[in-house]
């Protein structure tokens, strides 16, 4: 076991049991014994990992997927301490049913914060709403932030190094907070604990007729939509939106979805759409290997405004944030005889890229374009129309 960990487990409970163990209270003390004695500068990460695999005394392991690995380093039977590590990118949008703090141990994120307005429960395990962006941090090593359960805190962590690696000091749970929602943006709360088995078989088996080219799959899908609740007939729809898409059914399945369950039905569409709008992006930050456009496309993925984005770009990076992201943008985009590619963009060959440069610097510091030297200024229909194509693409929360 690991002396260090172990000193600062105890401290927790000590200061814990002095307030007769409130729920209230742990998110605090977690916190300020976390800023007391910060992992960041005490924990040598190579000779915890060394010390880890070789040494068998070790607290109780959970079979928990959480953590890319997950390591217990202390266990109460009120709280543990357990130490994260991210591979990948992101975690979902989220609340937690227990409570303490994390503190980032190596690496950094972008930690941004929400609140769901106008929640309507459909079921149990179900709510549509108004997901909405309230803050958005920079999170660098060593910094620490307290985890408060319930609805009252709902976010998400975009890890921008690998591996990054968190601390958390957390009770197992905290009765009365559940469940334990994921936030599908801009409108859906969906509990991920929910097991509902005949669903999950019915979507599999939809899978095996995609994945076959079976003709009877669309026809298949409608009837479902007519007799299922709105909580399953949402589920079929967002397994099955790409390929819907892909054979031309899509529209006739989201209408049949609409006649039947008529206003709720309308905050399926756009979920939907940022469900394939951010598989996109992760799907191309996958392949992107230069750190500064992977920065770049992680505010892309997370952060929906562009004062938000102008912020954390500059307080990352020196000189004008406009400058540095159409930097950004002129490194990741594409031309060839047939126009010009920038992400998800593609724009025919009628404008020269720097024209369109031009075009989008204007559209992002809300100013008139500049024709560069020897060009023609656009014609408002075609200005109008580079606008539209960014408005509906992944660079469009920095549109003015």
């Amino acid at each position: 076991m690991d002396p260090f960990f172990t000193e600062l487990g105890q401290k927790v409970l000590a200061r814990w049991k002095e307030v007769n163990f409130s729920q209230g209270l742990f998110p605090d003390i977690a916190r300020e014994v976390l800023e007391d004695r910060p992992p960041a500068t005490h924990v040598h990460v190579p000779t915890l990992i060394r010390d880890f695999l070789l040494e068998d005394r070790q607290p109780f392991q959970t079979q928990s997927g959480f953590g890319e690995p997950e390591l217990v380093v202390y266990d109460d039977p009120r709280f543990y301490i357990q130490i994260l590590f991210w591979l990948d990118g992101t975690t979902d949008i989220h609340q937690h049913k227990f409570s303490g703090a994390f503190h980032v141990l190596a690496g950094s994120s972008i930690h941004s914060r929400f609140e769901f307005a106008q929640p309507e429960p459909i079921s149990a395990h179900l709510r549509v709403g108004q997901l909405q962006m309230t803050e958005t941090q920079l999170l660098a090593t060593g910094s620490t932030v307290p985890i408060i359960s319930g609805s009252s805190q709902i976010h998400a962590l975009f890890h921008l190094d690998t591996p990054s690696i968190s601390v958390v000091v957390r009770t197992h749970s905290d009765p009365g907070t559940g469940p334990q929602f994921t936030y599908l943006p801009p409108h859906f709360a969906v509990d991920p604990f929910a097991n509902d088995a005949l669903t999950t078989r019915r979507k599999q088996l939809l899978d095996v007729l995609e994945k076959t080219d079976d003709p009877t799959y669309p026809t298949l899908v409608a009837e479902m939509l007519r007799e299922l609740d709105f909580e399953r007939g949402f589920f079929i729809l967002q397994n099955g939106v790409g390929y819907l898409r892909s054979i031309g059914a899509w529209e006739e399945s989201l209408q049949i979805f609409q006649q039947k369950h008529g206003r709720l039905a309308e905050f399926v569409a756009p979920t939907l759409e940022e469900i394939i709008r951010r598989d996109g992006l992760a799907e191309l930050r996958r392949s992107i290997t230069d750190a500064e456009h992977r920065f770049f496309l992680a505010l892309l993925l997370n952060v929906p405004t562009r004062p938000a984005i102008l912020s954390l770009v500059a307080q990352r990076f020196p000189g004008a944030p406009v400058d540095t992201i159409m930097r950004w943008i002129e490194e990741l985009t594409e031309t060839s005889d047939f126009g010009t590619s920038i992400l998800d963009v593609e724009l025919p060959a009628a404008q020269p890229p720097e024209v369109i440069f031009a075009a989008l610097r204007s559209f992002i510091d809300a100013t008139e374009a500049v024709a560069p030297a020897g060009s023609s200024p656009l014609s408002p229909t075609d200005r109008q129309g580079l606008r539209e194509a960014f408005r509906h693409s992944s660079l469009r929360a920095l549109i003015s």
